[in-house]
C-alpha cells in the first residue's frame, strides 16, 4: 500500500508540476498576446503617418515643380525683352 501511495504522491507532483507549467505558459501568452497588440496599434499609425508624410511630399513637389516652370517663364521672358530691345535698337540705327 505504501508503494501506492507513494507512486500516487509522485503523479500527484508531477501534476502539479505540469499545471505550474501551463499557467506560466498561459501567462506568457497573455503577454505576448498584449505585446502584439500594442505593435499592431503602432503599424497601424506609422501606416497613417507614412500616408501623411506621402501626401506632404506629394505636394511639396508639386510646389517646387510650380515654382521652377514659373522662374523658367521669368527667365524666357526677360530672355524675349532683352532680344527685343537688341532688335529695336539695331533696327533703329540702321534707319
Amino acid at each position: 500500500m505504501e508503494n501506492g501511495k507513494s507512486r500516487l504522491h509522485e503523479a500527484q507532483k508531477d501534476v502539479d508540476e505540469v499545471k505550474s507549467i501551463m499557467l506560466q505558459n498561459l501567462d506568457k501568452a497573455e503577454e505576448r498576446s498584449g505585446k502584439l497588440h500594442e505593435l499592431e496599434i503602432r503599424a497601424d499609425d506609422l501606416g497613417l503617418k507614412a500616408q501623411d508624410f506621402s501626401k506632404t511630399v506629394t505636394k511639396v513637389k508639386q510646389k517646387k515643380q510650380w515654382e521652377n516652370n514659373k522662374y523658367k517663364v521669368i527667365l524666357a521672358a526677360a530672355g524675349a525683352v532683352v532680344l527685343l530691345i537688341i532688335i529695336v535698337v539695331v533696327v533703329l540705327s540702321s534707319i
